[in-house]
């Protein structure tokens, strides 16, 4: 079984979030969901098209802390396409990834009704994993469900998004 261990942070740099989209280096994509984890789903299930890259079946467990479980799938280009279409929600974002040391940081900058919204995530190796701590590193949400893909996923309003930068 593979678990995913994963802490989420906002950025408190925006001259660092601006240098970041400045150099380009970063990988545009989008994710539906197909399934989101409630009362009636035991499991979110994501589909994300990255350019060059094709299609991604994920299915996550329930967190407990900062730990999922977390079963990744290459699927076909017409599986991937003909699929997405079913997803309810959807986001579009650029990735930088940024190593440090043995950790690689994830910086999200949303697009579109998210526009605003840039979050940093770092996978651990460990639950009490100590990693770095960059001055850009801002105010940790990782058990804050609004800024879980799935439920920003469902936001309509810009507004909504105002609400989460603070």
């Amino acid at each position: 079984m593979a678990k995913e261990i994963e802490r989420k942070f906002l950025l408190n740099d925006n001259e660092f979030v601006k240098l970041l989209i400045a150099s380009g280096t970063g990988k545009r994509f989008r994710q539906g969901y197909l399934s989101v984890y409630s009362e009636k789903s035991s499991a979110t299930v994501r589909l994300r098209a990255v350019p060059d890259q094709g299609y991604k079946l994920t299915v996550k467990g329930p967190k407990e802390g900062a730990t999922c479980d977390e079963f990744e799938y290459d699927i076909p280009p017409f599986d991937g396409s003909t699929m997405w279409p079913l997803c309810q929600h959807k986001i579009e974002k650029t990735r930088f990834c940024l190593p440090i040391g043995r950790f690689v940081f994830e910086i999200d900058v949303f697009h579109g009704v998210l526009e605003g919204l840039v979050v940093a995530e770092i996978e651990l190796f460990d639950e009490n994993d100590d990693f770095p701590r960059p001055g850009w590193l801002g105010k940790e949400v990782t058990e804050d469900s609004r800024y879980s893909n799935s439920n920003l996923g469902q936001i309509t309003e810009n507004w909504e998004v105002q609400t989460l930068l603070y």
